[in-house]
């Protein structure tokens, strides 16, 4: 699947970097052009791999928005058309598909990625996907509010939204910086390959899976998961009939970037691995229990010729806004924005000093 991505704030920028490093390191092809947009010029510098472009700086000087993220949907409402003239010549005739990165809880990537989305889809006749990445349980209520207002917004603006959990990709025990690096390596694989998953590398597969149906799984609308496993395999396909509905298995119930998230309305199945080693009737067996699973009549299956002694699964899920973790995660940011609003309304701390017997100094 032919992409453009469009990384907007310090996540999305770090996230769209791992993409297009990940892309470019395997040769898949599949990112045409990307494009890292933020309000704090330190974060664009460090970027390698992608393009840039400083929003905002008569507004912030280059410092970003401090995680207000009604600031960074002002600052990127007043400087759309340069983002959009930034763009020209990285969505290309090719590209099926645009991406913009966000992580949902801060300032620049919450605020300005709906608008982004919307400004696109006024443009391209390609579908616009947004890759949105929730803040943690303990990232605090400013990071819930902001998520809770941006999900919100962009999923009424983009035709999907795949969701990466922040608690879902990272090992127990991890420090914040770690963890944050786990996550973004871990966004970067999973979703190249699902990018990757219509241009095939090596060999031939009895049934490679078409970027065609990755859209039309995505079709639903709505919001998206994404589940990932992998095993050793036999070199004898006969052998990894079991191998290959182990890891579906893993990768829907254990391994997706929405935990619990695995009734949907579509579902797409790719097996990766060296053709040879791939069991058609494993993979036949895997999307059948996908759909009892799902409860979806649409589970779309195929694979993926990769250069590995490993079998890979891969789960997307269109149409999975019912998970509990979407309806628990939207229930604390409305929370977190009430909390919010009781401090806005406490009053002013210099009140309780007011006293008439005593004169002010001026």
């Amino acid at each position: 699947m032919k992409v453009a991505l469009i990384g907007v704030g310090q996540a999305g920028g770090k996230v769209t970097e791992r993409l297009a490093r990940f892309d470019a390191e395997m040769g898949f092809g599949a990112v045409q052009g990307a494009l890292a947009v933020n309000s704090a010029e330190p974060d664009l510098r460090s970027l390698e791999y992608v393009d840039t472009q400083l929003i905002g700086a008569d507004r912030v000087n280059g410092h970003g928005v401090g995680g207000d993220n009604e600031l960074g949907t002002e600052i990127m409402q007043a400087d759309i058309q340069q983002v959009m003239n930034a763009l020209d010549g990285r969505v290309t005739s090719k590209a099926e598909g645009i991406f913009v990165v966000a992580g949902l809880g801060g300032g620049t990537g919450s605020g300005g990625a709906p608008v982004v989305v919307h400004h696109l889809q006024q443009i391209y006749d390609i579908p616009v996907y947004a890759l949105g990445v929730l803040p943690g349980r303990n990232e605090g209520a400013l990071y819930q509010a902001n998520a809770g207002r941006s999900l919100k917004t962009i999923v009424r603006e983009a035709d999907a939204t795949l969701l990466v959990d922040n608690d879902a990709w990272h090992e127990q025990g991890e420090s914040v910086e770690g963890a944050f690096e786990t996550i973004n390596e871990r966004i970067a694989k999973r979703v190249g390959l699902l990018f990757a998953s219509g241009e095939a590398v090596e060999g031939v597969g009895e049934s490679v899976v078409d970027s065609s149906e990755v859209i039309n799984t995505l079709r639903a609308g709505g919001i998206a998961a994404l589940g990932y496993a992998t095993e050793a395999a036999s070199e004898d396909s006969a052998e990894n009939v079991n191998t290959a509905m182990s890891v579906s298995r893993q990768a829907l119930l254990t391994g997706t970037s929405l935990p619990d998230a695995t009734t949907a309305d579509s579902a797409l199945l790719v097996i990766a691995g060296e053709p040879d080693r791939i069991p058609r009737k494993g993979v036949e067996r895997a999307r059948r229990w996908l759909e009892d699973e799902t409860g979806s009549m649409q589970v779309r299956g195929g694979d993926f010729p990769l250069e590995s002694d490993r079998l890979g699964a891969l789960v997307l899920l269109g149409g999975a806004e019912r998970s509990d973790r979407i309806q628990e995660f939207m229930e604390r940011a409305r929370e977190a924005e009430k909390a919010q609003e009781r401090e806005e309304e406490q009053t002013d701390p210099a009140e309780q000093f007011a006293d008439d017997r005593l004169e002010d100094l001026f």
